[in-house]
């Protein structure tokens, strides 16, 4: 079972071992921990499988927003501890980069919307091996963008920063399926966070001095 939400994307698959036999991807930020569960429960039950059928759990890690992040590894997490089996984390950059690849390019890159005027982003060679990043920063300082194709939604954000826009504009979980069940590069189950929530803890109250 492979999931990512790391983008406003939702989305889940299902690989046998030989091909992908259930997939679901719906686009709401909003949404994802609403989504997260049912879709993968939706997924299972159209392929007939049990979660005891399970045999691993592809994840992606970001780079993404806290709150997205935090919902697909901690369900990814659930389900390795609960049911014993191995948890995989893609970087979610390479999910996009793996699709954008078939495209044939020398070279381009990948960037997803990371808010706040800036993307998250990393560049790839013809082979879809990640080459820097990933990184976050505004679109038009990525050194070289312009004459570079892009895949992912920053791409579609800022087209002035890039050269051609490339699909998919977000990550797709029978990618990721497909990365794991290939044995592609994966990395521990861990966040990629690129820089501090939006969301703090508030710090301790400031001293008020009497008139």
């Amino acid at each position: 079972m492979g999931f990512d939400t790391a983008t406003p994307a939702v989305s889940a698959a299902l690989h046998d071992g030989t091909r992908i036999v259930g997939a679901a991807l719906t686009v709401d930020a909003r949404r994802q921990g609403e989504l997260r569960a049912p879709m993968i429960a939706k997924v299972m039950a159209d392929a007939g499988v049990d979660r005891t059928d399970l045999t691993a759990v592809a994840v992606g890690v970001g780079p993404g927003p806290y709150t997205g992040l935090r919902v697909g590894l901690v369900t990814a997490k659930v389900f390795g501890d609960v049911l014993g089996i191995p948890v995989h984390g893609v970087c979610t950059l390479d999910i996009i980069a793996a699709e954008a690849v078939k495209a044939g390019h020398d070279e381009f890159l990948v960037a997803t919307d990371a808010r706040r005027k800036e993307v998250y982003w990393a560049r790839y060679d013809s082979n879809g091996r990640r080459t820097e990043g990933p990184l976050v920063g505004p679109a038009a300082e990525i050194p070289g963008a312009r004459d570079l194709p892009v895949a992912g939604a920053g791409g579609e954000l800022y087209p002035a920063a890039f050269g051609e826009l490339l699909g998919p504009a977000h990550p797709d979980a029978r990618t990721l399926c497909e990365i794991v069940a290939s044995g592609g590069e994966t990395i521990p189950a861990e966040p990629l966070y690129l820089r501090r929530p939006d969301a703090r803890e508030p710090g301790a109250p400031k001293r008020v001095t009497p008139p």
